[in-house]
């Protein structure tokens, strides 16, 4: 099922910012505009989770909110520059599920977010089927990557390796931390197994024209740039 995000904020540089993050995340985004059509852009998108900002144009988040929730139960994060335990209480008696307050950082926006659509739904079936980095599109239920007009086939292990570098893109992820998630995907790999299945992920990786794209870091693990 692909998830989709609805974004109530109505500075456009945050708005713009948080869809961005969500769109690396493989969700679709609805951002709302219209700030006095909000239920009614609610019930047209059904989206499965709503990112509520407390000061809008018009009425405020609370307000959509209770309104939202006389026709969903929908999970709902508020982002708000209120920072007071009282905002925070309100927030939750009035039918949030979580808060988190501006300035954030996006890491854990996202953190709250992944953790509210486990908490409220299956995993397995909100999971994004696609990891897109840089134009590389990595396919799940094919256990293909894609590259412009081209795409190439992954072992099972050449794939856990690459969706998991993806999924942490831009953090260097330990050797062992790598070869722990392949174990609970039943893979058991060595250090000579692993290093091996890297050179071939390379290799095809090179193939498509992404070049380098997987870094070494010595004495520590990799890395996508």
């Amino acid at each position: 099922m692909n998830v989709k995000i609805m974004i109530i904020e109505d500075d456009p540089i945050i708005r713009d910012i948080v869809g961005e993050s969500l769109d690396k995340w493989g969700f679709t985004v609805v951002k709302v505009e219209d700030f006095y059509q909000v239920l009614q852009a609610f019930i047209q998108e059904e989206p499965h989770l709503v990112i509520m900002d407390i000061n809008l144009p018009s009425f405020d988040g609370f307000y959509w909110c209770d309104q939202i929730r006389e026709v969903s139960q929908v999970p709902m994060l508020f982002l708000s520059s209120r920072n007071t335990p009282m905002d925070m209480v309100m927030a939750m008696n009035m039918g949030g599920d979580d808060y988190i307050q501006k300035p954030f950082h996006t890491d854990v926006l996202m953190a709250k977010i992944n953790a509210l659509l486990r908490r409220t739904y299956s995993y397995s079936n909100i999971q994004s089927q696609v990891i897109e980095h840089d134009g590389l599109i990595l396919k799940f239920d094919e256990q293909e990557v894609m590259y412009g007009d081209q795409k190439v086939r992954l072992t099972k292990t050449e794939f856990l390796i690459l969706k998991i570098l993806m999924q942490q893109r831009g953090a260097i992820v330990d050797r062992k931390k790598v070869m722990r998630s392949l174990w609970q995907d039943e893979n058991f790999v060595d250090e000579n197994t692993l290093t091996v299945n890297i050179a071939r992920l390379r290799k095809k990786l090179d193939g498509l024209g992404k070049e380098d794209l997987i870094q070494t870091k010595k004495g520590q693990g990799y890395r996508i740039k």
